[in-house]
């Protein structure tokens, strides 16, 4: 009974798999052939995907896609992180209102947050009011729920306040001991937290539209205007903008697998 459960949960599972994979599958066959207009697509051509790896534009909003994309993470972990290690250890009363005021950007949306940091900063003549901080800082503020919740749920997991005390005893300070025996014990909610974010600003349009104007364009802009030009065309951006965040995932999650790897080892000698 227990065998044929099993195998009619593999096969369900594979078919959810299969239906959830057929809108990319389509796309990648629309963008490797020149017409689709009946059943069977004609002209198999690689033109489309030579188009955009030849134009100086994709490139140029690939790269700084990657740099909007993990500058706000990176920014936002080490934030939260400090601001966890202080309130855990030092004040935890307020932890619940750390709480609230993460959690308060999953009610702001795009357009409003955009427009409020333009009408705020735009005018002024400090490092704030550069288009590039502006684009950070609402990055920074958009992700912030996602980072939160995934390195608290990884530090509720593991037993902070007695492993900071042991590391007391053998001669560290609480910071340093938060670094390197906590920090380690949470790469799981860390990975999961920054993959979130990773999609959630891949995907954005709306907020670097209204305020990089045409100074920062990423790969959302680029695919809003290859859309213009040709369906087939946007279809190849869209195929490799799925394919950096396949990649970028699975780098993370190899490495993470290594770190976790070595970690046993470590413990086994």
């Amino acid at each position: 009974m227990r065998k044929g459960s099993r195998v009619s949960s593999n096969i369900i599972m594979t078919l959810v798999i299969v239906w959830l994979l057929i809108p990319l599958l389509a796309t990648i066959i629309y963008s490797l052939f020149e017409d689709w207009t009946g059943i069977i697509p004609h002209g198999f051509t690689l033109a489309n995907y030579q188009k955009i790896f030849t134009d100086t534009a994709f490139l140029t909003s690939m790269y700084q896609t990657l740099i909007v994309c993990v500058i706000p993470i990176v920014i936002t972990i080490l934030v939260v992180l400090l601001g966890l290690f202080v309130v855990t250890v030092y004040f935890p009363r307020l932890e619940k209102y750390m709480q609230i005021l993460c959690m308060i950007p999953y009610t702001i949306q795009g357009v409003i947050l955009s427009v409020s940091i333009l009408i705020l900063y735009a005018k002024g003549s400090t490092i704030l009011s550069g288009r590039m901080t502006m684009l950070i800082g609402a990055y920074c503020i958009i992700i912030l729920p996602h980072i939160y919740n995934g390195i608290r749920n990884g530090m509720r997991a593991v037993n902070m306040n007695m492993l900071l005390e042991a590391a007391e005893m053998l001669g560290e300070s609480k910071l340093k001991a938060f670094f390197k025996v906590i920090v380690p014990n949470i790469l799981t909610g860390i990975t999961v937290s920054s993959l979130l974010a990773v999609g959630l600003l891949f995907g954005d349009y709306v907020i670097i539209r209204n305020l990089s104007s045409s100074n920062v364009n990423n790969m959302q802009k680029f695919l809003y205007q290859a859309m213009k030009r040709s369906s087939a065309e946007a279809s190849a951006v869209f195929v490799v903008i799925m394919l950096i965040t396949f990649a970028i995932t699975a780098i993370v999650l190899t490495l993470q697998s290594r770190s976790t790897l070595e970690k046993i080892r470590n413990e086994g000698k």
